[in-house]
C-alpha cells in the first residue's frame, strides 16, 4: 500500500549526493530524478546525476563511485523495471538489489535503492510521477538522513 509522503521541509544539511539513474523507462525515472534533485537542493545539497542504459548497469557505476577517493555522502540509485511475460525482470531486480547491498556494506557508504520492480505502468505513474508518493523524494530524504547518521559515527 502506498503511503502518502509528509510535507516536510528537509533540514539544511548540505552534502554531496550522486544519483545513478537508468535511461530505460525514462518517462518514469525522470520523474523520480527531478523530485530527488529538488528535495536535495531544498536541503542545501549538491547533486550530480549520472545516467546509465538500464537498471542492470546501475551497480557497476555505483561501485566505481563508492571506491573513488572523493565519493559522495550518499548514492541514490533510481530505475524502473516493469514485469513482462518472463522472469527476466525478477532476475534484474534481485541482481541489482544484491549488488547495491554489497556496495553499501563494503564501502560503508549509504546506497539508497529505489530501483523499482513494478507490475504495470499504472504503478509506475503512482510511484514516479505523483507528488504524493514520489519515490524520488523518499530516496532523497533517506540519503540526507543516512549522510547525517554516518557523519555522527
Amino acid at each position: 500500500m502506498l503511503q502518502r509522503l509528509k510535507k516536510a521541509r528537509p533540514p539544511r544539511t548540505g552534502g554531496v549526493f550522486t544519483i545513478v539513474a537508468s535511461s530505460y523507462n525514462a518517462q518514469y525515472v525522470d520523474g523520480m530524478v527531478k523530485a530527488a534533485v529538488r528535495e536535495l537542493k531544498k536541503a542545501g545539497g549538491r547533486t550530480r546525476v549520472i545516467r546509465v542504459p538500464g537498471a542492470f548497469e546501475i551497480p557497476v557505476v555505483a561501485a566505481r563511485l563508492a571506491a573513488g577517493r572523493e565519493h559522495p555522502d550518499a548514492l541514490i540509485c533510481l530505475g524502473v523495471v516493469l514485469r513482462g511475460e518472463t522472469v527476466h525482470a525478477q532476475h534484474i531486480g534481485e541482481a541489482v538489489t544484491r549488488a547495491l547491498m554489497q556496495i553499501q556494506i563494503t564501502h560503508h557508504l549509504p546506497v539508497v535503492h529505489e530501483v523499482l520492480l513494478l507490475e504495470n505502468p499504472q504503478q509506475a505513474v503512482a510511484r514516479c510521477l505523483n507528488a504524493r508518493h514520489n519515490r524520488g523524494i523518499e530516496a532523497a530524504r533517506t540519503a540526507l538522513e543516512m549522510a547525517r547518521v554516518l557523519a555522527k559515527l
